[in-house]
Parts: structure tokens; C-alpha cells; sequence
């Protein structure tokens, strides 16, 4: 495939740009390194020349007027942002690449405000350049039409008026952009009672819908180096994100340290200034339940508060959620790979995460087993530590 699969710098998730903004504001001096991981057990069906050339095309992108003026419609978006955002350039020479027996490693280093965004690009060329492989032999309409067929029977499952609601959460692993804009024009236009919205900065400005998402794990690991110490590393994050966008954005991702230690700091204080929370490992069942028990000890009424819901859901995990907290607490959902390239072959489950800042690691110990990805065993043995982290306690 030698045309670009990334067509602007739209073309990813919201959360890329509001922490990008943040760390313009707070950290335009914050050295990054993020690293490339594949969880599947065969190697993805992609070359190092593809990818590299498709990272060549991400240096050739610009936002341009029409883009930055729809950014500055966005109530959170400040204007000497989107002075930043007229400049910037994405340097493709930051992303290093390697394959060895088939496995590709990916490692980028700059400024963080710079390189954050190669996260979702390169995901998502990724599994496209992945999901291409299946093409091949003129069974290119094969794997559409059985995609499209799991897709109406999907669309076709959720009852009316249910009061269920979900936003996509596709970007990153979805198996085409086509297919991408497809599955949400589809979600817009067949359920257009319980779809909220997508994470996608171009199809909410392109098919006019709601740009949905606040933060992601790399930002609350980053304070594991820029906030006031290790211990306070969450609440410091909580607490910068709060002063930057004034109580706008207010769902707070749990699962950094693992949910256990999060409501150990998220205090009255930042319980009441939050819409709600995040969950994105361990069991949804027992994560909500933890969620209102620690609101109403805080004297907080769990009705007035929101709980998202974004960990590998399909319609029927989601709906049973949806049901089990109907009354208790307001429930959404995040949903991805399911809907986004779901094409009758297994698809990638690839991630790529912040590993170091300033020198120094950083870390995610989540709320399952098999999410973290750090190197450094000695930092991993100090976070447990510094938290009192343990695994089956979530």
C-alpha cells in the first residue's frame, strides 16, 4: 500500500489533543519514549518498508484552516493552542523501527508534545496494513461482506429505548478507515437513539457528531516523573488536569496503578469535582460496585455521577452492564475492536505506550494481568511497593 492511510492530523483520538494542549501549557520541555507492543501470539502480517513509508507520509500532514477553526469550537481548546497546532509538524525520523522474524519494534523519541500523537497514527496503520494482508487473492469483498454481515447483526441486537449508550472507541485497531467511517455513519443513522458520539476528532467534524474522550493512562503515568512525588503522582495528575480544562473533560481513568490504589487518592475533593470514572481492566462488575461504595462513603450520591465503560465490550458484556447498574449509577459505553474490525479474523491487539520520561520510567500496573510494559523490574517492584499494589485485590 503506497498511499497514505492517515489523511489528516484529525484522524485520531480526542484525548490525543487535550493532553497535548496540557503538556504545551505545563511540560514543552518533557523528554518522551514510547515503545511498540504486540500481544498476539503470531507475528502481524506487516513490513518494516510499509511502515516505514506510511510514517513518511504522517511528515507531509497540516492542519488546515478549516480544521483549526472546528478545533477552536471545542470549548476546551484555547487559542494559543491552536497557534501551536498551525506550526506543528509531525518529524518521522523520531519513530525507529525494526523486525526481527516477522516481529516488528517500534520506539520514539522527542519532545513529548511532539511525539504523543505517533500513538494512534501508527495503531492504526498498523492494523490496517495487518487487515490489507486478508485482501489478498480477490477476497477483498469476502472480508467486507462478512464484516458487514456481524455488523447489522450487531446493529440489529440492542432493544429500543433501552437507555443504553455508546460512543466508538475504534480508531486505533479498526481494520480500514473506510470501513472506520462506515461502521459510525451506520451507528449514526441506524441507532440513533443510543449512539453518542466517537472518539475521532475527523468523523466528528466530517458526519457531525460529538467529539467524545478526556485522558488517557500516558498522562497520569507521566507524573510518576512530574508531579510532587511517586505517591502523589495520581492526585497530582487529577489535580493539573482539573486546573487546565476547569471541571470540562471530567472522567477520570482508575486503572494506572490498579483501582484499589486510585480511590485510596481520589478524595472528596476530586470526587465531587469529577463526572466520573473510567474502566479499562479487571472485572467491570466488581469495579462499578467499588466505584459507588466509595461515593457513598464519601457522602456523595452515585446517581449523580457517570461510569464509562471501554475494556474489549461487545453488545452482550455491555448490555448486562448496562443492566446491572441500572438505577445505581449513570452508565456508558466505549466500544472498539468489536465494531471497528471485527472482519471474521482474529484482530491485532496491539498497544503503544509511554515507557520513560526525562530519563526516568514509567509505568502502568493495571487492574488485569499482561498490560504492563516496562522493562525496568526494579521500578516495577517500587510502584508495587509505593502503592501497596496487589493484583487480586481489584
Amino acid at each position: 500500500m503506497d498511499s497514505p492511510i492517515i489523511p489528516t492530523l484529525l484522524d485520531t483520538d480526542l484525548y490525543k489533543y487535550t493532553m497535548q494542549q496540557s503538556m504545551v501549557h505545563r511540560y514543552p520541555d518533557a523528554w518522551a519514549r514510547m515503545e511498540f507492543h504486540c500481544r498476539n501470539d503470531s507475528p502481524l502480517a506487516v513490513s518494516k518498508k510499509q511502515l516505514k513509508r506510511q510514517c513518511e507520509f504522517l511528515g507531509d500532514l497540516r492542519l488546515g484552516s478549516e480544521e483549526l477553526e472546528w478545533l477552536l469550537t471545542l470549548p476546551f481548546i484555547a487559542e494559543d493552542f491552536i497557534d501551536y497546532l498551525e506550526r506543528f509538524r509531525l518529524e518521522p525520523g523520531a519513530v525507529k523501527i525494526e523486525q526481527s522474524q516477522g516481529q516488528l519494534s517500534l520506539v520514539i523519541e522527542g519532545l513529548w508534545s511532539e511525539i504523543t500523537h505517533f500513538e494512534i497514527f501508527l495503531l492504526a496503520i498498523i492494523s490496517e496494513l495487518h487487515g490489507h494482508s486478508f485482501y489478498g487473492h480477490g477476497e477483498q469483498d469476502d472480508v467486507i461482506a462478512q464484516g458487514q454481515h456481524r455488523l447489522d447483526e450487531k446493529l440489529d441486537q440492542l432493544p429500543d429505548n433501552s437507555g443504553f449508550t455508546l460512543v466508538d472507541f475504534g480508531t486505533r485497531r479498526r481494520f480500514s478507515r473506510d470501513w472506520h467511517y462506515h461502521v459510525v455513519e451506520s451507528l449514526k443513522h441506524r441507532l440513533p437513539d443510543n449512539f453518542m458520539g466517537t472518539s475521532n476528532l475527523n468523523l466528528a467534524r466530517t458526519i457531525g457528531l460529538q467529539p467524545v474522550g478526556t485522558m488517557a493512562h500516558e498522562w497520569l503515568q507521566s507524573h510518576q516523573v512530574l508531579g510532587k512525588s511517586l505517591r502523589s503522582s495520581q492526585k497530582d495528575a487529577l489535580k493539573v488536569w482539573l486546573e487546565e480544562y476547569k471541571g470540562q473533560l471530567g472522567i477520570a481513568l482508575t486503572d494506572t496503578i490498579s483501582m484499589e490504589a486510585f480511590l485510596k487518592d481520589f478524595d472528596v475533593e476530586l470526587a465531587r469535582a469529577y463526572q466520573g470514572m473510567r474502566h479499562d481492566s479487571g472485572d467491570p462488575f466488581v469495579w462499578g460496585e467499588l466505584a459507588i461504595d466509595h461515593y457513598r462513603r464519601l457522602g456523595i450520591d452515585p446517581r449523580t455521577k457517570s461510569l464509562v465503560f471501554s475494556d474489549k465490550l461487545n453488545f452482550d458484556k455491555a448490555l448486562a452492564i448496562h443492566q446491572w447498574f441500572a438505577g445505581k449509577i449513570n452508565v456508558s459505553f466505549g466500544i472498539g475492536t468489536y465494531l471497528t474490525n471485527d472482519m471474521g479474523f482474529k484482530a491485532p491487539n496491539i498497544v503503544l505506550k509511554l515507557t520513560e520520561l526525562n530519563g526516568a520510567p514509567v509505568a502502568k500496573l493495571s487492574d488485569s494481568p499482561g498490560k504492563t510494559l516496562c522493562r525496568d523490574e526494579d521500578y516495577i517492584e517500587l510502584l508495587k511497593k509505593t502503592f501497596g499494589y496487589q493484583l487480586s485485590a481489584a
